[in-house]
């Protein structure tokens, strides 16, 4: 019939979902997890701590996911300080007490002294990770990265760190040992150990030229220590004296010479060995023994030179010089020469 509108359907028109709406809910943005608990704490002991904390919270910057703020900054400082702060002290105070202990020794209390430096610093490391909330196994990747650096860039310092504790377990060198050092031209001189650090050894010589050699490189090549299992050096002082000269009372000066010096040793006593005959003179050595290389032996050699000289000159031993005789050929253009030079002195 007309006029008769179609019957109502039954179902409900089904409304047009938003394409928008079919999209993820964005993550939220994370903060530093170390600010929360203190921002919360802080918050709810004062009103006015807590709106500073949330004025400072306010002042922040979103990088991704991330949102830093400067209250998240001071407190990252903070701990980062803090930390640092409290193994620099439990370090120094770990220092004290093994230095107080009698028993060890210098080398023995410089190698226990590392080991509780290493340990309280990885302490210090892990325990700031904590405080920090940093999740480690988000570090997985990073940490096999740095892995992979040590294989590669760290290996040397790393093989110098673990050579310097061989060293101080094997006692082979240590802290105010005399050994010979080469310097980059090959000269030979020699140098007290002031300090086995972690990466190198510090050497100073005589001249207070301070060298800085890798613990590698001690463990690898072949060292002089003067003052390995004993300090006493054994040093010698060549002598040069006439043909003419009384053999018997020479020898008898340079011992005089040698033993009047403080430094050299009564026991054992100094000795005198006849080495050559030189082409100007009669060379000895004079052999005398020393306790205290460190206090340098140029300046004992000196002492004996010195003292020795005077007793020769009182003596009359005579220090010959190179000399040379010169032997001259006969020939006609040399006579006719001495001729015209005698005739011209003659006039």
């Amino acid at each position: 019939m007309q006029g008769e509108t179609p019957p109502a359907s039954s179902e409900t028109a089904t409304p047009v979902e938003q394409a928008w709406s079919l999209a993820e809910p964005a993550p939220p943005e994370t903060a530093v997890a170390a600010s929360e608990g203190i921002k919360e704490a802080v918050s709810g002991k004062s009103e006015t701590v807590g709106s500073i904390v949330d004025t400072l919270d306010g002042l922040a910057i979103s990088l991704g996911h991330m949102r830093v703020s400067v209250f998240d900054v001071l407190i990252v400082a903070s701990i980062v300080f803090g930390v640092i702060a409290f193994a620099w002290f439990a370090s120094r105070v770990a220092r004290r007490m093994v230095r107080r202990v009698q028993r060890l020794d210098d080398t023995q209390q410089l190698l226990v002294e590392k080991i509780i430096t290493i340990a309280i610093w990885a302490a210090a490391f892990f325990m700031g990770i904590d405080l920090l909330g940093i999740d480690l196994t988000a570090l997985a990747v990073f940490s096999g990265a740095f892995g992979l650096a040590i294989g590669f860039g760290l290996q040397k310092t790393f093989g110098n760190l673990i050579a310097g504790i061989i060293l101080l377990m094997d006692k082979s060198i240590k802290p105010g040992d005399v050994i010979a050092v080469t310097d980059m031209a090959g000269n030979e001189s020699f140098g007290q150990i002031r300090k086995i650090g972690v990466r190198a050894v510090s050497v100073t010589t005589r001249d207070q030229r301070e060298y800085l050699i890798p613990n590698e490189n001690l463990m690898i090549n072949q060292v002089e220590n003067w003052s390995y299992s004993s300090k006493n050096v054994r040093m010698q002082v060549p002598v040069g004296v006439s043909y003419e000269a009384d053999m018997n009372l020479v020898e008898k000066l340079m011992l005089e010479a040698a033993s009047s010096c403080d430094r050299v040793l009564k026991a054992p006593p100094p000795t005198v060995w006849m080495n050559e005959y030189g082409d100007n003179s009669v060379n000895f050595t004079i052999h005398c023994w020393i306790m205290d290389p460190e206090d340098g032996v140029g300046n004992v050699r000196s002492a004996v030179l010195k003292k020795l000289w005077w007793l020769f000159k009182e003596n009359g031993i005579e220090i010959p010089f190179p000399q040379r005789d010169l032997h001259i050929r006969s020939s006609d253009q040399l006579d006719k020469l001495l001729a015209i030079m005698a005739k011209e002195k003659g006039e």
